[in-house]
């Protein structure tokens, strides 16, 4: 897949998948913004793939404005837009306050609605693009002592399909990508906590997937590959969701 001339903003840009997506599409050729809230993770990644560093939180309409502001300036286009800058923080229902409910849907689902708002007004100018949004499996089944985070990602699924259907004619595609249980470094910080989940159901696979398959998947969705792909939903976890 080549991404030769496309300027691409990956939120969440400095590790895990999000890490794994620049490095694939700075290596097919893509110019790239890493937009993240860890400075020393996001410059160290941006000096090894050539990209260029931006501190983004993604719930403020502010630094959307003042990110795109930047891409217009020093690129004049955005080709690619891949959210997937998140949180996902345990807790059942009667134990999740509003303040951390409205945190999750803050980060996970408004900042998403703000990155297709902000980005599409900027692919519009250039004839159009690829937006591919993270969500997960949880915006497909529901899991106990997953509140906030299963809604904003049942939000990001359905949020992807109408602004796929409102973007087409614009030449912008909108695509949702679910993975199951991932071996990234938020999904480690939270193994010591089982208390809520349990032990996690292994897959049909038996093993749990890797940052880089996913971000096989998203580069694929951002390329030409994709052209006829708009509006959907991929699934990547093992087999976890046919079970």
């Amino acid at each position: 897949m080549s991404f030769d001339g496309k300027v691409a903003l990956v939120t969440g840009g400095a590790r895990g998948i999000g890490g794994e997506t620049v490095k694939l599409l700075s290596a097919g050729g893509a110019k790239t913004i890493i937009a993240d809230l860890r400075p020393e993770l996001g410059e160290a990644l941006a000096a090894e793939t050539g990209g260029v560093f931006r501190k983004l939180d993604v719930a403020s309409e502010t630094d959307w404005n003042d990110t795109m502001a930047f891409i217009k300036e020093r690129y004049g286009r955005l080709d690619i837009l891949v959210n997937s800058a998140g949180i996902f923080e345990i807790g059942l229902i009667a134990d999740v306050g509003v303040s951390d409910y409205m945190r999750t849907i803050n980060i996970n689902q408004l900042g998403v609605y703000l990155g297709i708002r902000t980005a599409a007004a900027v692919m519009k100018q250039n004839g159009g693009g690829s937006i591919v949004n993270l969500s997960s499996i949880a915006g497909i089944i529901g899991t106990a002592g997953t509140i906030a985070y299963t809604a904003s990602k049942w939000a990001v699924r359905g949020m992807s399909k109408t602004a796929a259907v409102e973007l087409a004619a614009s030449g912008i595609r909108v695509n949702s990508v679910h993975p199951g249980g991932i071996d990234t470094p938020m999904v480690r910080d939270l193994q010591g906590d089982r208390s809520v989940l349990g032990q996690p159901t292994p897959t049909p696979m038996g093993r749990p997937g890797q940052a880089r398959e996913i971000a096989e998947l998203i580069a694929f969705l951002a390329s030409d590959a994709s052209s006829y792909c708009t509006g959907a939903e991929f699934i990547a976890d093992g087999g976890y969701t046919a079970t």
